[in-house]
């Protein structure tokens, strides 16, 4: 089973594609789309989708796993992000791919079996996991990236929940 891991953002966009075989995840690819700042929000927008649909007919993932929305302060912040994290769900559905939405505390308890953990003991349990020289930068891709271990472990209890085959 191939996942994609997505932070989102509008600025940068963290991503991240594992392999999971068995109970052995392997890291494909990784890396963030980039947005130019006081550039039109649509056109920083089609520059997400665009991106994020060359990335999924590129590396073909069998599920997307995005990061819900954190509501910060910032209600600006807030809607960019939620209408970033729009089109990069329409790239996958459009292609016919699950989509799953997993919280920051859900992916931190996945990862680390803690949901308040700290971003530095998130990000080196991805480094151990998918056996990385070093923790990926900028922080979007290692949050990407703990999203897809996320999914790869929440996958499991999940099809076993629905009562489905796992590849």
């Amino acid at each position: 089973m191939r996942i994609m891991g997505i932070d989102p953002g509008i600025a940068i966009v963290g991503f991240g594609f594992i392999d999971k075989l068995g109970s052995k995840l392997t890291p494909v690819q990784y890396g963030c789309i980039t947005t130019e700042a006081h550039t039109d929000p649509g056109l920083r927008l089609k520059q997400v989708y665009d991106s994020a649909v060359q990335l999924l007919e590129t590396y073909k993932p069998d599920a997307v796993a995005i990061e819900q929305l954190f509501f910060n302060r910032n209600v600006t912040t807030a809607f960019t992000v939620g209408q970033a994290r729009g089109v990069l769900i329409l790239a996958a559905v459009q292609r016919g791919i699950p989509v799953a939405e997993y919280t920051p505390m859900q992916v931190k308890q996945a990862i680390v079996g803690y949901g308040k953990a700290e971003k530095k003991q998130v990000q080196e349990m991805v480094r151990m996991f998918l056996k990385l020289a070093a923790i990926p930068k900028p922080d979007d891709v290692a949050d990407a990236l703990a999203v897809a271990v996320c999914h790869a472990h929440s996958a499991v209890l999940l099809s076993k929940l629905n009562g489905e085959a796992l590849r």
